[in-house]
């Protein structure tokens, strides 16, 4: 079952009103939408992107009783601006952004973005994604994969794991996340392997990050967001890890003359919230209001 990361957070700052319009920039299976849908009768509209098709689908059912006022996209919310001129969708009290992977994508997309499961290297969303992990595991130099995993993994071993993966690809492809699991585990410390964190999570997000190319991606979001958002309105970003979060946060200090921060300090999930739903636990909800 999806479980919406800091929902009521993401309520009580945005304080959806009757007819206000928001965007929800990464659907994903609609948690946060329904809540917005459901504060914001009679009349007021999300437009909801996602890159995935299938979650798409599983979000349209979800709101199927909302179907007059949610309009769906598969895009990348780095063309917000083009969205909403292709919708003409005006007035926008509020956009969010919640970075994290959806549990489905994670254990039923079949695409490798979990280590657990022995899947094809693809780690691409969906959309105009042609580049897959698969071909970065096989083609990039040790060099050019050391920098992504340090980069984008903030991986300690990045060279020891990059030198790996060049040797075992000379014998033969690299072609299944498991795979690349038990080159990156054979590269590393014992120690390291018995860790609090898996000795690959690093790597594969590395890959993810390298294959969508999610930090130019939120880039360019939050740039489009501040130039769509009507005075007063808020941008709630929800992120799961430092990289996002910095990149959030500098974005909000550049725009200090166009937002108000709301929140001095990143928002963190409550205990409770992280029992009940273990993925939360690295979320931080950073937001900002547009001045007029």
């Amino acid at each position: 079952m999806h479980v919406p990361v800091l929902l009521n957070e993401v309520i009580k700052i945005f304080d959806p009103q009757a007819n206000e319009n928001f965007i929800d920039a990464t659907l994903g299976e609609a948690g946060h939408t329904l809540c917005i849908l459901q504060k914001t009768d009679p009349s007021g509209k999300v437009l909801g992107i996602d890159l995935d098709a299938e979650t798409l689908k599983v979000a349209e059912g979800k709101l199927k009783a909302y179907s007059n006022r949610i309009i769906l996209d598969k895009n990348n919310f780095k063309n917000l601006e083009n969205i909403i001129d292709e919708f003409k969708f005006k007035e926008i009290s509020g956009i969010l952004f919640d970075l994290g992977m959806s549990s489905r994508e994670l254990e039923e997309s079949g695409r490798g973005f979990s280590f657990q499961k022995d899947e094809p290297l693809l780690m691409n969303f969906g959309g105009d994604v042609l580049l897959t992990a698969e071909q970065i595991v096989n083609n990039w130099s040790a060099n050019d994969l050391k920098g992504i995993f340090e980069e984008y993994g903030e991986e300690r071993f990045s060279g020891k794991i990059a030198e790996a993966i060049v040797a075992s690809r000379q014998n033969k492809p690299i072609k299944t996340t498991l795979d690349l699991v038990e080159i990156i585990k054979s590269a590393v410390p014992l120690k390291y392997q018995r860790g609090r964190l898996h000795p690959a999570t690093r790597v594969f997000q590395a890959l993810r990050i390298a294959v969508n190319d999610e930090l130019n991606n939120l880039r360019g979001g939050l740039e489009a967001a501040l130039k769509i958002l009507k005075s007063g309105g808020k941008i709630v970003i929800i992120s799961f890890h430092s990289l996002e979060d910095r990149i959030v946060k500098n974005f909000f200090r550049e725009h200090k003359d166009s937002l108000n921060i709301i929140t001095k300090k990143p928002v963190l999930p409550a205990k409770v919230e992280i029992l009940n739903n273990p993925r939360a636990r690295s979320a931080k909800l950073r937001a900002a209001q547009k001045l007029n």
